[in-house]
């Protein structure tokens, strides 16, 4: 965790996103890793599988991201975003709606720097930038008060090639099973973005049961041992809401993501 100067890119030297796992993440849902906390903000790292917040999508269920934070530290905090249930990473919250609101402006002025990591499926061998417009996709129970738009939302991602790797075994139609780990920087928040925008360049990302490829999904649940969503929301930058002092929060892959990571490495080409 920095909290000084603007954003660490990852380099060579300072890489981790193969690191090896010695110990398991934490998984608890009743307990949130805390990754930053000051007086006016805090920031946790989610775990996959997840709500931020009560939602009719789910109505049985009863643990929270706000209410479990706000039990486990004592105070009310408010979401200054929203991260996908399936999706994990840092997760910022305010102690009052008006350092939250400040957040919010800066993430719809696009001021906000986000990167995540994904395994997806297929080669991804460069840099490269998707401008593809999203229609907003209703949901008939949570989205039932919502206004139909008729227009698509802009929405634009950077991506980057991390690692390749290769694994002999066949998948559908393929003789190999191919993956990719990438860099993932979004600069809007369109409803489920990421996993629309490489379904679109056709590299869906492991494990998303939407908008992804389902034969890989099977694959990797069987060869791997891996059956959740391979995104996280790894790196956030901002201006601090008070201060106006540059903030860096770094975070991790969730644990069954890095396992699966690291029992890429073999594989790697």
């Amino acid at each position: 965790m920095n909290t000084a100067g603007q954003p660490t890119r990852l380099t060579k030297e300072n890489d981790t996103d193969l690191k090896s796992v010695s110990e398991p993440q934490r998984t608890d849902p009743l307990h949130l890793n805390v990754l930053y906390q000051d007086e006016h903000i805090i920031a946790v790292d989610k775990p996959p599988g997840l709500l931020v917040h009560r939602s009719p999508i789910d109505r049985h269920e009863t643990v929270f991201a706000v209410q479990t934070l706000r039990d486990q530290i004592g105070q009310h905090v408010y979401p200054a975003h929203r991260l996908d249930r399936p999706t994990s990473g840092v997760l910022v919250f305010s102690f009052s709606s008006e350092v939250a609101a400040k957040l919010g402006q800066q993430m719809m002025n696009k001021v906000v720097v986000k990167d995540y990591h994904a395994i997806v499926r297929g080669f991804v061998h460069h840099t490269g930038f998707i401008d593809y417009a999203l229609k907003y996709r209703y949901d008939k129970i949570a989205d039932k008060h919502k206004r139909p738009q008729q227009a698509p939302q802009p929405a634009t991602t950077l991506y980057q090639s991390v690692a390749k790797f290769e694994v002999p075994e066949p998948v559908g139609k393929y003789q190999s099973a191919r993956y990719s780990l990438v860099r993932l920087s979004p600069s809007t928040g369109r409803k489920h973005q990421l996993r629309r925008h490489m379904a679109h360049i056709r590299h869906p990302i492991i494990g998303d049961t939407t908008h992804g490829d389902g034969k890989q999904n099977k694959f990797a649940k069987g060869y791997f041992n891996f059956s959740n969503l391979a995104l996280s929301c790894t790196h956030m930058g901002f201006s601090h809401p008070v201060s106006g002092k540059w903030i860096t929060i770094n975070g991790e892959m969730h644990n069954e993501m890095q396992q699966l990571a690291n029992r890429l490495k073999p594989f790697s080409v």
